[in-house]
């Protein structure tokens, strides 16, 4: 499996945009937010991002939107991108896999436990192309997986 972060691209626009529009949003500390440019918890101190964000798997009426926190500095990235991250294992996850023309193709709710065996068996499947990790309680999009 491997993780995907917010592109650089993604994370340089949003960053150029902060506090220019109502979609952009400069935060000096949200402590626990879950940052999507290295997939980790925010510290206290530091200073983010927030804005809205489509990810790349779901076009058409499966395309969705939704709120994103970022650093509001470029940072070193995650930590690796081959294991699920570590501060994103405490809760339950909805795991959304799609096509690779962008359609849902299955889902489901993993307990913390479960979530690398459950990525792996929606992997299995030829028709999946990505998997979005999301926050079960917001929804929110937190990272994307595909195969190695």
């Amino acid at each position: 499996m491997r993780i995907h972060a917010l592109p650089n691209n993604v994370l340089d626009r949003a960053r150029e945009l902060a506090g220019t529009d109502e979609h952009h949003e400069s935060h000096d500390e949200s402590p626990g937010a879950p940052l999507r440019c290295c997939l980790r918890k925010a510290e206290p101190g530091e200073s983010l991002i927030l804005f809205r964000h489509t990810p790349t798997a779901g076009v058409g009426p499966y395309e969705e939107l939704g709120p994103v926190f970022a650093h509001a500095e470029p940072c070193d990235g995650p930590a690796t991108t081959a294991e699920f991250p570590e501060a994103f294992r405490h809760a339950p996850r909805t795991l959304r896999a799609y096509t690779a023309e962008g359609r849902i193709h299955g889902g489901e709710i993993a307990a913390p436990e479960n979530l690398a065996d459950r990525v792996t068996a929606l992997l299995d499947d030829p028709d999946v192309a990505e998997i979005q990790v999301r926050s079960v309680s917001h929804g929110c999009f937190l990272f994307a997986i595909t195969r190695d």
